[in-house]
């Protein structure tokens, strides 16, 4: 199973705008990670109270398997250098790590070789009473409503795994993150307005219990056009 890092860059500098710089040598570093197959920027897609308190970045960078991710995570490589490089580049910055797995699913309009997208970033960031009976109901249910979507790109669910790192910089503990991927912020908003998201709602109202945040942020995204052989 695929595996991905999370980088995830929070910062009290209300809409801080991440620096064009930065975002430059990280799609340029994301070409030295030894294994890396993917990599996605993701920036604020709006400036509203839905990114208010929100990460003002959050990189992706995956891996076949989880030995190539922590053969990547040792001390003095890119990522390290990476991931300094996005807590230096805000005022006030905690950056943020984790290594999850990384479940794809087939949906209508399959992404292609666009560059740039928009993203709707989702964090479950409590835990579930039993989280076996959560994860086989949601995996179950929630995955065939979400590909209904209109206009949705890409679909992905992440679960939390243990993985070693020398990063040095704060471990998140969420218990799972989902993304869906649209062309641009217009159509992200017509899914969200459209029937299939009150189907979701009614589903959502249905899981097995659960305690915590579930905050879901629009961005925009990036993508490193990787070349692997």
């Amino acid at each position: 199973m695929e595996v991905c890092l999370f980088l995830i860059g929070e910062s009290s500098h209300a809409h801080g705008v991440f620096d064009r710089s930065t975002i430059s040598l990280l799609r340029s570093a994301a070409h030295d990670v030894e294994g890396l197959r993917r990599f996605v920027l993701h920036l604020p897609a709006v400036r509203d109270e839905r990114t208010a308190s929100g990460p003002f970045c959050v990189t992706q960078w995956y891996f076949d398997d989880l030995e190539r991710l922590e053969a990547a995570l040792q001390p003095g490589g890119v990522l390290q250098a990476a991931a300094d490089g996005i807590a230096a580049s805000m005022d006030n910055c905690t950056l943020f790590q984790q290594a999850m797995a990384v479940r794809k699913f087939s949906t209508p309009h399959p992404i292609d070789t666009r560059e740039e997208r928009c993203t709707y970033l989702v964090s479950y960031e409590g835990e579930a009473d039993d989280f076996n009976a959560w994860l086989t109901h949601y995996l179950t249910h929630h995955p065939p409503l979400m590909t209904q979507l209109p206009g949705i790109r890409e679909l992905e669910i992440y679960t939390r795994i243990d993985y070693r790192s020398a990063l040095k910089h704060a471990r998140a503990t969420a218990m799972q993150r989902n993304k869906v991927v649209f062309d641009d912020v217009a159509s992200l908003d017509a899914a969200l307005a459209s029937p299939v998201r009150a189907r979701m709602k009614a589903d959502f109202d249905s899981f097995p219990p659960y305690s915590g945040a579930t905050p879901h942020y629009p961005m925009h995204s990036i993508y490193g056009n990787l070349t692997r052989e």
